[in-house]
């Protein structure tokens, strides 16, 4: 009877901690022109049941459109869209109480700044209507230097509309860290970059360049779990091209579509992602469309459609899939909400959990590890 006592005393003891290893912060950046918005919060995301709690938010800030957390979770960093008057901000963050601290901002160097990545060294932005990339230093209190570099873009698209400078629209890092790849909505390109992180000028340098297709517009990429391959979102057509990858090296291996084959209405290409597990790669549509497209991940990087399915919402900007790869979560900047899907391992489908929660104009999520 005794041992029986100490068991169930044990697992009482560990209930607990084992339920809060489920839980982990999920971090929202958000438009706060629109409706009212005091810019980034953070909910606790319980990884079982989809549970979300708002736990804090930052002071009052202009557009923190996108985020970038530091890899040991102690800073945030967020772009400011201004037009010209755009920043890059630097935030103290506090994962247990999740309340994010200002520390300070600096200038983009290029208007409505729309992504940004960092590591121990720098924090590297995405300028859109800049048509440029900014390079910042991070000092030790995690506060951001003025630029060490800004390398501008230059060129034009066939889209005298969408393509009439450069459009720099992401920012992303090789697997390995050696390379900076940047996709140009404006030149049809993606750049890529040796990355010196330790440099004090130089700290990109160009390796080379790659075409796709007039008038595509790339606007976000990804890479399979393995390294080996590049799925590049274009934005303007609808496109996803596949790449295979080796040492900063991009070769392109074949073209496909998120659109449906009979879908005749307006699309605008969004994010995408692969599943944890590397199987499944999710991207999303806006326009007329709203929808997640779903693909199988074959052999050799090639992609096998599984359809689309709705966002139920509108403008369906950015998504995230939690770190155990159960649910999706997809941001709706304009109605105003998050919708959670579960995720079907097995076949990588999509089913709506009927759990959203409301928020102003949200249009970027970043989980935690």
């Amino acid at each position: 009877m005794k041992k029986v006592y100490l068991f169930l005393l044990l697992i009482s003891s560990l209930a607990p901690i084992l339920a809060q290893k489920n839980k982990v912060n999920l971090l929202v950046g958000t438009y706060t022109n629109p409706c009212y918005s005091r810019g980034i919060y953070v909910y606790e995301f319980d990884t079982n049941n989809a549970q979300i709690r708002l736990k804090k938010s930052s002071d009052s800030i202009i557009n923190p459109s996108y985020l970038s957390l530091s890899k040991d979770e102690k800073f945030i960093y967020a772009v400011n869209e201004n037009g010209a008057e755009s920043t890059v901000s630097s935030f103290a963050f506090d994962a247990v109480s999740g309340k994010p601290s200002s520390i300070n901002k600096v200038s983009s160097k290029g208007a409505d700044p729309c992504y940004l990545i960092n590591d121990d060294k720098n924090v590297i932005v995405a300028n859109y209507s800049g048509g440029n990339i900014s390079v910042f230093g991070k000092n030790e209190d995690g506060s951001l230097t003025e630029a060490k570099q800004v390398i501008q873009h230059y060129g034009k698209g066939v889209n005298a509309e969408r393509q009439e400078k450069p459009h720099v629209h992401m920012v992303y890092f090789s697997p390995d860290k050696k390379f900076v790849l940047s996709n140009d909505l404006g030149t049809d390109k993606v750049y890529v970059y040796n990355y010196n992180p330790t440099g004090t000028t130089d700290v990109l340098t160009l390796k080379d360049s790659v075409s796709v297709k007039a008038g595509s517009g790339p606007r976000h990429l990804t890479f399979s779990k393995n390294g080996k391959y590049i799925y590049l979102l274009q934005e303007l057509d609808g496109a996803l091209t596949t790449f295979s990858y080796a040492d900063g090296k991009l070769t392109q291996i074949n073209v496909t579509t998120i659109l449906a084959n009979d879908y005749k209405g307006t699309f605008s290409s969004a994010d995408i992602h692969v599943s944890p597990n590397g199987k499944f790669l999710y991207a999303s549509n806006r326009g007329d469309a709203n929808t997640l497209s779903v693909f199988k991940i074959l052999k050799k990087g090639k992609l096998k459609s599984k359809g689309q399915v709705s966002t139920l919402g509108k403008g369906p900007r950015n998504f995230a899939i939690d770190p155990t790869g159960k649910f999706l979560l997809v941001a709706h900047q304009y109605t105003n909400d998050i919708v959670i899907f579960k995720i079907n391992k097995r076949n990588g489908s999509l089913t709506d959990t009927k759990k959203k929660f409301d928020l102003c104009s949200p249009v970027c999520l970043v989980f935690a590890k």
